[in-house]
């Protein structure tokens, strides 16, 4: 099992207390793309951010590959979010300053030890820029991109270090739909070479591209059948 969530429940106190998720159970297996659906404020990027370890559940159990994370100190969790985990943020979230290729690597400067030499990193990098048409912007600032452009290197970096998991919060929020259909195509190409993906999204022609589709009600999750 990639990701289980057993009983798992997040809520927030702002004036009053908001349960977010109400003893959520989720699996997701090897291989599986699921997404997740609901409208803006329904716990999607929360139930997103506790699988990615980004955060602790107030109650339940969330185990990535068979280990209980709430049994680890904080340097276990980021050492699993490095190693076996890889966001797509919302918005991108590339460095303003850095490169395309310094963005792509910045997840591999918090590897501990790094799987690979330094110059092995770069060549994967510069690789991956390639295999999303940006092989010539490998210099570029991210302010000279498109946000079609953006979106891609957002997915390459996410992929330097070879998660075998891809957890991505809209990742075609704010794209035109011909830039939107050639990130969901990407991304279902990534799927197809057995990579796992977790997706919330507002977009109904990407989410019905998932093997299983998941909506946020009240707390619960409920799945949607065909």
């Amino acid at each position: 099992m990639m990701i289980e969530f057993n009983q798992v429940s997040m809520s927030y106190t702002q004036r009053e207390r908001i349960d977010v998720l109400k003893a959520v159970d989720f699996k997701i297996t090897a291989g599986e793309w699921v997404s997740i659906v609901g409208p803006s404020g329904c716990g999607k990027t929360t139930f997103l951010n506790l699988a990615g370890c980004l955060l602790k559940p107030a109650s339940g159990r969330v185990s990535i590959e068979g280990i209980d994370t709430g049994d680890l100190k904080d340097d276990e969790l980021a050492e699993i979010r490095n190693r076996k985990i890889g966001f797509i943020f919302q918005g991108s979230y590339l460095l303003p300053p850095l490169t395309l290729l310094e963005n792509v690597l910045v997840p591999t400067f918090f590897s501990r030890p790094p799987k690979d030499n330094r110059a092995d990193l770069t060549a994967r990098a510069r690789k991956l820029l390639a295999q999303f048409g940006l092989a010539d912007r490998l210099d570029s600032l991210p302010h000279e991109l498109s946000q079609g452009q953006k979106r891609r290197v957002a997915i390459a970096r996410a992929l330097i270090n070879e998660p075998r998991i891809i957890l991505a919060d809209e990742p075609t929020n704010d794209l035109d739909p011909e830039r939107a259909r050639q990130i969901a195509a990407e991304l279902s190409g990534l799927n197809r070479q057995g990579l796992t993906l977790l997706t919330v999204s507002h977009n109904p022609e990407l989410s019905m591209l998932a093997g299983r589709q998941y909506r946020i009600d009240d707390g619960k999750l409920r799945a949607i059948l065909d």
